[in-house]
């Protein structure tokens, strides 16, 4: 489970989240949208530690694991997608080499292609770092943009990695401003002048 409440976040005078709350239970598809600047990214941000709020509280279930693509996803720019992948796995010991293979299969990248990451193009980096955010089981995912850049054939792939996150109890929360029909959320929030709302 996921509960933020009341988080605050401003960067100089420029007020980013006034008031966010959001509870997300186990097998819940989240969609967030928000014009540019809205502070959609700052929300994951918070959420896995990479920001700190001015004030509010994240809790996250003791055997929840967060996963996350997070605007442009940093990679180590001149080994390839496969070498990528098994050093942030490695970090937390949860690396699974078939797994691993079978989603870049599925997202149409070749697994034993050793061409540089640097050389991908905007839409193959973006596959690799949906594969980060879901390829060590983590029980909570959050995508920013995740469909940006990609092609037609990957976006039918990615609905049904969604299905099969939310099959598997998944709590899952895309902020997109992508529209993609095939994708039914359960919920659909607004982030608007600093707060979370039903869209």
């Amino acid at each position: 489970m996921l509960q933020i409440e009341k988080i605050k976040k401003s960067f100089g005078k420029k007020v980013i989240l006034q008031d966010v709350s959001l509870k997300a239970m186990p097998g819940e598809l989240i969609h967030i949208s928000g014009i540019n600047g809205s502070g959609k990214s700052t929300i994951f941000k918070i959420i896995t530690g990479l920001l700190k709020a001015d004030s509010g509280i994240v809790k996250i279930g003791p055997t929840d694991v967060v996963g996350a693509l997070i605007e442009n996803p940093g990679f180590l720019e001149y080994e390839s997608a496969l070498t990528n992948l098994k050093f942030l796995a490695n970090l937390n010991h949860r690396y699974d080499e078939t797994k691993v293979r079978q989603l870049l299969t599925e997202f149409e990248l070749d697994p034993d292609d050793k061409q540089a990451i640097a050389k991908y193009s905007v839409g193959m980096r973006q596959k690799v770092g949906i594969i980060q955010a879901v390829m060590e089981n983590q029980s909570i995912i959050l995508l920013d943009e995740p469909t940006r850049g990609i092609d037609q054939d990957s976006v039918s792939q990615f609905v049904t990695l969604l299905k099969q996150l939310k099959q598997n109890n998944k709590t899952v929360i895309v902020a997109s401003h992508d529209k993609v029909d095939e994708i039914n959320y359960d919920r659909r929030l607004k982030l608007q002048a600093g707060v979370l709302n039903d869209e």
